[in-house]
């Protein structure tokens, strides 16, 4: 049976070994303890950091980081069929203002486990390892979970574990899903962008061209981009988002004196990508909408992770099966919806693996300050995959 206090008690355990992006050894390692705590084998390995990076399919990375570690956790199947679970350890950075409790403190108080990463996702990854605890009293499929490290900055922890064992019927994805069934994830590319002007003195604007000025026409043509990729909604799952494919401009810097017309400016932001769309066309239409007829044209970078889209049909038989144990849990039929955020969903679904994501609710607290998650609903999610896995 599944036991929430000891899945509050390995989530507090695992939020307790600090894993931000680049160095996730230490969660790694307190995992594989919680594994063998339960009766079960874990497996750590380090992969080729230098063969992946020089990999065609390499998915982008931003955090520095000198190794790349993964762990899985293998049961034995009872019959046919191969399931994969997979969530990642990584975290991101804790802020600068301050947590009511640390944000490595692990703590459990009001029926929640607080700390970075307990939603974003140490405590899927834990519910996922007792799911498989307890399935070794039934009937199920060879289950493997794969613990994966850089999932926050492009996800090469799971196309390394993937280059290792992409032998899956299916697979499921603990992310904070608000119990919703996740068939389709939105692409998202990042980008920086260098705009140039013209240099005058600031009582002499007319001389010089403004680059910010030059920024703005380049700032409606971006929006009206966005509302072009937004207008016919292809997936179903998609289409109930208010906006499912955003471009956003996070950065914006340029100008070097207050009386001077800039020359330059710089802007950095994220490109949403619908699913069925190639990333380099992504790219090609967008750097197209910053062909402004001025010269130089704009020099655009795509840096950082390369989040490809990924999509299930939802109606295929494991959207189904997965749907059908949410309802049986939560007593109530199973919304089947997309995201409009990058996730190593896409890498499944692009080798043919039907893969939905489904978890706790709490989404809105991942990345934030007091980060925390409801215990209860983590052991909700253990029995999701318990009664997925068995009718599968």
């Amino acid at each position: 049976m599944i036991d929430p206090a000891a899945i509050a008690r390995d989530t507090a355990a695992l939020v307790r070994a600090p894993s931000p992006t680049g160095d996730e050894r230490p969660a790694l390692e307190r995992l594989g303890e919680l594994v063998a705590g339960l009766g079960l084998e874990a497996e750590l390995h380090e992969h080729d950091l230098a063969a992946l990076r020089a990999h065609p399919g390499h998915p982008g990375e931003e955090a520095a980081r000198d190794e790349l570690l993964g762990l899985t956790v293998t049961l034995a199947g009872t019959r046919a069929g191969r399931v994969c679970l997979n969530g990642h350890v990584d975290v991101v950075g804790v802020g600068s203002v301050p947590w009511r409790h640390g944000p490595w403190s692990g703590a459990i108080e009001d029926g929640h486990v607080h700390g970075r990463g307990s939603v974003d996702m140490k405590g899927g990854v834990v519910a996922a390892l007792h799911a498989l605890a307890e399935l070794r009293a039934g009937d199920h499929p060879e289950v493997v979970l794969q613990a994966v490290a850089s999932e926050e900055d492009g996800g090469l922890g799971t196309f390394a574990a993937l280059e290792r064992d992409a032998a899956f019927d299916a697979c499921l994805i603990p992310e904070p899903t608000a119990f919703e069934v996740v068939c389709a994830q939105a692409g998202a590319l990042t980008f920086r962008a260098t705009v140039r002007g013209r240099a005058a003195h600031a009582a002499l604007r007319l001389e010089g061209r403004s680059a910010l000025d030059r920024y703005v026409g380049l700032h409606l043509a971006i929006q009206a981009h966005e509302r072009t990729i937004n207008r016919d909604v292809e997936h179903p799952a998609m289409r109930a988002l208010a906006l499912p494919f955003p471009i956003s401009v996070g950065r914006i810097d340029g100008g070097e004196w207050s009386s001077s017309v800039p020359d330059r400016v710089t802007f950095e932001g994220r490109l949403g990508v619908p699913p069925g769309t190639d990333l380099a066309a992504a790219r090609v239409a967008f750097e197209a909408v910053l062909a402004d007829g001025e010269s130089p044209r704009p020099e655009v970078e795509w840096t950082g992770g390369q989040f490809a889209p990924g999509a299930t049909p939802p109606e295929h038989p494991w959207v189904a099966t997965v749907a059908a144990a949410v309802r049986a849990e939560r007593g109530a039929p199973a919304r089947l919806t997309g995201v409009p955020y990058g996730a190593d969903m896409r890498q499944f679904c692009a080798r043919g693996i039907p893969t939905v994501m489904v978890g706790t609710p709490g989404l809105e607290l991942a990345h934030a300050v007091d980060e925390r998650v409801e215990v209860a609903d983590l052991a909700a999610v253990a029995r999701i995959i318990v009664s997925a896995l068995v009718a599968h």
